[in-house]
């Protein structure tokens, strides 16, 4: 007999309220679209929508019970709270307590947050059954939401933690106590709300605030701010910290990133020992996110050696750097997909990779490097250099065309060499119809922008082509 989630009886110890009749869930939801057979369905109210009006389509589509604050005659078993959201909050930080044997591990970082969950998942994985928050479910909602579905039997639990604001991620840190916290990196991501990158820092550094006792923090040794944010993670209570990057002293050294093909050969040095591996993706951030990901492995107790062994067959999720080759008039062109979103650390990393493939392929004669850019969202007063900067990464890459779209991207095509400028648009749609024509066999796109722009809509348009 499958163990619940979560019984009737449970939820009313932990929610403080009264069921309206017994049951127990399966899963957890949110979204009436997506709710699973057995789910407890989460009715927030958001924005746009409030989740009070689909009760009746979550429990037609197989939710056992639903977790509402307002009145109404729903055709199911509910809970009745003052705040769904509060209450969400609450379950999660239950599910985190009950499961006192998993090693939660907490990711933050400007740019790298979700491969490197995504990597030391898929580690973690192989080795123990593990809980890893899904997609970008990294924020108010998404943290408590991902531990409120933590199945009583993990091993581990992974997760990503966002924040654009001060004391956000303090908040999620203490629902989700982690015993391993990672930052990737801290970049001039979100400089609208903070001001500057020491700012920035700090706000990173508040998810040592929620780390458990004898807890371990895994850092950046090359990052400017590395002292800060080490003496952030002992003063917090840290027992333990990794570290990582090309610096002599990190604990997980790289020594080289070299792009072979459509992949990365790294050679690394993790505890003095020399290790080499090969990772499905492009460009020298990969490999460092992956030493991230390594060093929370180890922290949490993984095999090295087997966690070594996991990487090579990863797969990134689409708009965070997945490479396919897509077939088009006379042979194929290859497609990075980095459309998720877009910081200027993150895009610079982007622009590496796509000239680091376009060099490889032009060494047997084919491999123009296009870029397929949307603006870049709160960076402040300095957005407008910030873009304008892009043009000058470009030419240093002898990035070949540049295709953009978005009033902030357009100071980057004005100052871009007359030559790279193929064409500009106000919105990512009506760039496809140029950008489709242009493309030859043998190219290199690379498509970027924040998740405003919608840019996964160029992606899939190429995608879809007959």
């Amino acid at each position: 007999m499958t163990t619940p989630l979560w019984t009737s009886a449970e939820l009313e110890k932990v929610l403080k309220a009264k069921a309206g009749a017994r049951f127990d869930v399966a899963g957890v939801s949110i979204d009436s679209r997506s709710v699973g057979e057995g789910d407890l369905f989460v009715a927030l109210a958001g924005p746009s929508h409030d989740g009070h009006a689909f009760v009746a389509d979550a429990f037609a589509a197989g939710a056992a019970a639903a977790l509402v604050h307002a009145d109404g005659a729903y055709p199911g078993p509910t809970i009745r709270v003052e705040d769904t959201l509060a209450a969400l909050s609450t379950l999660g930080a239950a599910g985190r307590t009950r499961a006192a044997r998993t090693k939660v591990v907490g990711v933050t970082g400007s740019v790298g947050k979700t491969g490197t969950k995504e990597m030391l998942g898929a580690i973690l994985a192989d080795q123990g059954a593990t809980h890893i928050s899904r997609g970008s479910h990294n924020n108010h909602w998404g943290v408590p939401l991902t531990l409120a579905r933590l199945p009583r039997d993990s091993v581990y639990a992974v997760q990503e933690m966002g924040m654009n604001h001060t004391g956000e991620l303090a908040a999620l840190t203490r629902i989700a106590r982690p015993d391993v916290a990672v930052i990737t990196t801290v970049g001039p991501a979100h400089l609208e709300h903070f001001g500057d990158l020491a700012a920035i820092v700090a706000a990173k550094c508040e998810i040592f605030e929620g780390l458990t006792s004898g807890g371990t923090a895994v850092l950046p040794a090359d990052h400017a701010f590395f002292g800060t944010m080490e003496s952030a993670a002992k003063a917090a209570g840290a027992a333990n910290v990794i570290t990582f990057g090309a610096a002599e002293s990190a604990d997980l050294r790289l020594l080289s990133a070299r792009v072979v093909a459509l992949e990365t050969r790294v050679e690394a040095e993790i505890g003095g020992q020399a290790v080499e591996f090969s990772l499905p993706f492009i460009g020298r951030h990969w490999a460092m996110n992956s030493l991230a990901a390594l060093g929370a492995a180890i922290a949490a107790g993984a095999d090295p050696a087997r966690a070594i062994e996991t990487l090579s067959a990863i797969r990134v999720p689409d708009g965070r750097g997945a490479i396919t080759e897509v077939a088009t008039d006379g042979g194929a062109f290859v497609l990075l997909d980095e459309s998720y979103n877009a910081n200027p650390q993150s895009l610079e990393a982007a622009i590496d990779a796509l000239a680091a493939i376009a060099n490889v392929r032009q060494m047997y004669g084919t491999g123009r490097a296009i870029a397929v850019l949307g603006d870049m969202f709160e960076l402040g007063p300095t957005a407008r250099a910030l873009h304008r900067q892009v043009a000058q990464q470009l030419a240093a890459r002898e990035v070949d065309r540049l295709f953009a779209c978005g009033e902030l991207m357009r100071s980057a095509y004005d100052a871009a060499p007359d030559a790279m400028r193929a064409a500009f648009a106000d919105d990512a749609a009506a760039l496809v119809a140029p950008l489709a024509a242009e493309i030859r066999p043998g190219d290199i796109v690379m498509i970027k922008g924040s998740h405003g722009m919608r840019m996964d809509r160029i992606v899939a348009a190429l995608k879809a082509r007959p």
